[in-house]
């Protein structure tokens, strides 16, 4: 019996380096002459030529470029994520968001309204409420749930609270009053 497994082991591998080899045979016969070939007097050295510099690429928790200046509190629409930002352009925290069912344009905004603990428009108690737009009659802020969850939205409900975590939304009431800065990027 294991002289027989043994066998079969043995020819299935012999068919697998086969198929291997035959692949490799296919992908450079097939191959574009600049790659397949080298050219004559190619080396392997770097060009002398200064190529373009490659693009730095964004710290993903850095304050988007495209944000104002000053100090503001920024919302990044695609990342769905916040940051507050002092006088001196330092990020003082950033933080995960759920964004809202509607959504504000992209654009510079002043905070308008506040509220200690209300309702929601969803029917969750929430609190560090900080108002700074409205879309077709629906009023667009910053809310922290008092169970602490950050559901998604219902998609039937128009409903503007953007919620974070409770401590993100301490900090945020603390630096957002009355007329502070509110930038929506993209």
């Amino acid at each position: 019996m294991a002289r027989g497994s043994s066998g079969i082991v043995a020819g299935l591998t012999a068919a697998a380096v086969a198929a291997v080899c035959f692949l490799a045979y296919q992908a450079s016969a097939n191959a574009p002459d600049s790659v397949a070939v080298p050219t004559p007097g190619a080396t392997a050295t770097a060009k002398a030529t200064p190529t373009e510099k490659p693009e730095a690429t964004r710290e993903p928790l850095a304050v988007p470029a495209d944000s104002d200046t000053g100090a503001r509190v920024v919302y990044a629409l695609k990342d769905r994520r916040v940051w507050i930002v002092d006088e001196a352009e330092k990020a003082l925290r950033t933080f995960a968001v759920m964004p809202s069912s509607v959504n504000p344009l992209p654009g510079v905004y002043g905070v308008t309204s506040r509220s200690g603990t209300i309702k929601g428009s969803d029917g969750v108690m929430i609190e560090h409420v900080v108002r700074f737009a409205s879309v077709d009659d629906v009023s667009i802020g910053f809310s922290a749930a008092q169970d602490g969850s950050m559901k998604s939205p219902d998609p039937t409900m128009r409903t503007g609270g953007v919620r974070m975590g409770r401590p993100d939304g301490d900090a945020l009431w603390t630096f957002a009053t009355i007329g502070a800065k509110v930038v929506v990027v993209p």
